[in-house]
């Protein structure tokens, strides 16, 4: 039981994110800010159902292979952490501006600004949080992370040697799948299955996203009259480029609890074109998780890719 509360709490450390003050939202501006929502839709004038919107969820790869492009772009990366302690007051700062490209086949990644202050590591150099940890996997090394290798979406790996990592990005970029091996919530992701699709509503709306760019917003939505605790998305906003169908952004807030563990999670994608390619441009993530055996653990998170220029 040890080992499995263990493994769990390395998977949902990235995943806690909650309103649980002003002072952390402050760091992590989410998707509806980025749009101006114009009004909501009847999407039968549209000549569309939701059965489209999920269905376009469920097939979706150029949400996660958004980021397998990176190894073809030169860029800027700026990425700010926050840690919080039990009074949800910062301990810790971490801030690094980036800047990878490639020098023939070689990827070169260039410290333009490093700073670190609070409590951020532990004595033997390694991170306090298994959070931060996960975040550096998944997106300060890019070009180093396995985003970058092969075209498999996560999850499709399948069988028990599927890695925990895996689980986690399957549970980041492909909403709506079933994620096997995750004690207890492993039911509770498949939201579009015929077993939770019931607790959930829809709503549609339409705008415009950076300023220019018109897109369909589709939520699904916890049904007031489900409690929280009979499912782990609370609540999930995907957009919509109107013109193509294709994915440029995604809200998540997942929430959770039982005797072994809780958390309460918000992490937020968003993408845009740079040379007819789709390529990330902003990730935020706030939250809380509590784990026995563990401190409870508070953390924000925001990164910002830019200066986007194609590799020769």
């Amino acid at each position: 039981m040890f080992k499995k509360i263990t493994i769990l709490s390395i998977l949902v450390a990235l995943f806690y994110s909650s309103a649980f003050s002003q002072q952390i939202r402050r760091f992590n501006p989410d998707t509806l800010r980025t749009i101006v929502i114009d009004s909501a839709v009847n999407i039968r004038s549209h000549k569309l159902n939701a059965q489209d919107f999920i269905d376009a969820i469920v097939a979706d790869t150029s949400f996660y292979k958004a980021f397998q492009n990176l190894k073809r772009f030169s860029f800027v990366a700026e990425n700010r952490i926050y840690t919080y302690d039990k009074k949800n007051k910062v301990d810790g700062k971490i801030y690094r501006k980036l800047k990878h490209s490639m020098v023939g086949t070689t990827h070169k990644m260039e410290y333009l600004a490093k700073q670190d202050s609070g409590n951020v590591f532990k004595k033997n150099g390694k991170y306090q949080l298994y959070t931060v940890e996960m975040f550096d996997y998944i997106f300060e090394n890019a070009y180093n992370s396995d985003f970058t290798k092969g075209d498999a979406l996560p999850g499709d790996s399948g069988g028990k040697n599927e890695s925990y990592k895996d689980k986690l990005k399957t549970l980041i970029f492909t909403p709506g799948r079933k994620v096997k091996g995750i004690p207890f919530i492993s039911s509770k992701t498949e939201i579009f299955g015929p077993d939770m699709r019931q607790f959930y509503y829809y709503e549609f709306a339409r705008g415009k996203y950076m300023d220019s760019i018109p897109i369909y917003r589709f939520k699904v939505i916890r049904k007031p009259s489900i409690s929280s605790g009979d499912v782990m998305i609370q609540e999930m906003t995907t957009i919509f480029d109107m013109r193509t169908f294709k994915i440029l952004g995604r809200t998540v807030n997942m929430k959770y609890s039982n005797f072994l563990f809780s958390f309460d999670v918000q992490m937020n994608i968003e993408l845009n074109r740079f040379d007819n390619t789709l390529l990330p441009t902003k990730i935020s993530y706030q939250g809380t998780w509590d784990i026995p055996f563990h401190k409870i653990e508070r953390a924000s998170f925001l990164v910002l890719h830019k200066d986007y220029k194609v590799n020769k």
